[in-house]
Formats: C-alpha cells, structure tokens, sequence
C-alpha cells in the first residue's frame, strides 16, 4: 500500500508539472519582429533594427503579431521584391534604397481597442551609412520606443502598448489576455529574448528532477519497509 502511494504522489507531481510547463509554453509577447528577406523567403534577423546597416537593395520586413520566441514568430505578409517595391525609386551614387514591409497583423493579435492598418511596402532611400531604423524612420512615422529602445509603434501603431506578455485567448474572443505581471521583450534583446526559444525554464527542470529523487525516495522507503516486516 504504501508503494501504491508513493507511486501516486509521484504521478500527481509529475502532471502538476506538466501542466505548469505547459502554461509557460502557452505565453507569448506582444511585439514587432524584424526580417530579412533570404532569396524567396524570410529569416528572423539576429540583430535590431537599430544596429542592422542593410546594403543598397536589400528587403527587410517588420510583423506585429503575439509570439513566444522566433521559432513560431508570424512572418510579414504579402509579395516582397525589391525590384517591385523600389521600381520608382532609382539608384543614386550618394543614396542606398532599402525596401519595407510593414505588416500591421490582425485583429487577433491587436491591443484591445486598437484595428490594425493594412500592410504596405515602401523604399526607403537613405544615406549609406544608415540603420534599417533610420531607414523605417523616413517612410513610416511616428515611430515610438520604450526606455530599453524596444520598438514599440510603427507608423503610429499601436497606440499603446510596448512588447508585453500575454499568455492565451480570453474567452469567448480572439483577443489575447495580459499576463498578471507582463515583462517587455527587449529587441535586440527579442532577438537574443528567444535563445531559449520559449521552451520550459531551468527551473522547470531542476522542478522534475527534484520530483523524480523524491519519488524513487519513496519507493526505496517503502520496500525497506516491507523487507523489515518480512524479517
């Protein structure tokens, strides 16, 4: 009896467990990613758009949207060549052209109250030496930053609001629910905010370890136990 116990207590600890990780997979933030554009398709950029120096014909794009990390991070919508998007804009010794995608979201993902733009492209010409910030900067204002100069707003969206938690759907909405204590995602920062790609923390695991130990614990107890009753 006593084993059949211990073995109980054991799974009960290893589901409230599992459930816990779970809920920490479930949260996500709220935030602007940034993208470079690879050939035909999009790669999640490894540095900020206020550090990142793109050369002449370069595509880079921003979405807003929830996500946990990088890995499920929703990516800009839409046609992104830089041949379309710069056809009116030529080349120019003393410039670079830059080509944006600003992808706005959806509904699900915007703040409450708040209706996302349509997504747009623009070719920003810049001086040589400018950040895709500054590019951003001359074609889609107002731009609002945190203090820790995380990209909170383009083109003046959202309102309000700047990379915070936010963990599910709120019942009976598609509108996602802010986490009690909502933590921002700092941008370069996102970018490294997601080396552990949303999965559990070291805690998480440090918690199983310690409830397994416990468990085969208890399992020892018990059969020294009946080997006492035995004798």
């Amino acid at each position: 009896m006593t084993r059949r116990c211990a073995a109980l207590v054991l799974a009960a600890l290893l589901l409230s467990l599992t459930g816990a990780v779970q809920s920490a997979q479930a949260a996500g933030y709220r935030y602007w990613s940034f993208w470079d554009r690879s050939g035909d398709g999009w790669t999640y950029a490894t540095q900020g758009p206020s550090t990142a120096r793109p050369a002449d014909g370069d595509v880079q794009g921003f979405r807003f949207a929830v996500s946990a990390d990088s890995q499920d991070a929703s990516q800009p919508r839409g046609a992104a060549s830089f041949t379309a998007i710069c056809a009116k804009t030529p080349a120019r010794d003393d410039t670079k052209r830059v080509a944006l995608v600003i992808d706005f979201g959806t509904a699900a993902d915007a703040p409450s109250g708040e209706t996302p733009p349509s997504p747009r492209t623009a070719c920003a010409r810049v001086s040589p030496d400018a950040t895709t910030a500054e590019a951003l900067a001359s074609v889609a204002r107002p731009l609002r930053y945190d203090t820790n100069a995380l990209l909170c707003a383009i083109a003046g969206y959202p309102r309000t609001g700047c990379g915070e938690q936010v963990s599910g759907q709120a019942p009976g909405t598609d509108e996602p629910t802010s986490a009690a204590q909502p933590e921002p995602a700092k941008e370069a920062a996102k970018e490294a905010a997601k080396k552990d790609d949303g999965g559990p923390s070291l805690g998480l695991y440090a918690g199983a370890a310690a409830v397994a130990v416990l468990g085969a614990a208890a399992v020892r107890q018990a059969r020294r136990r009946g080997s006492r009753r035995n004798g």
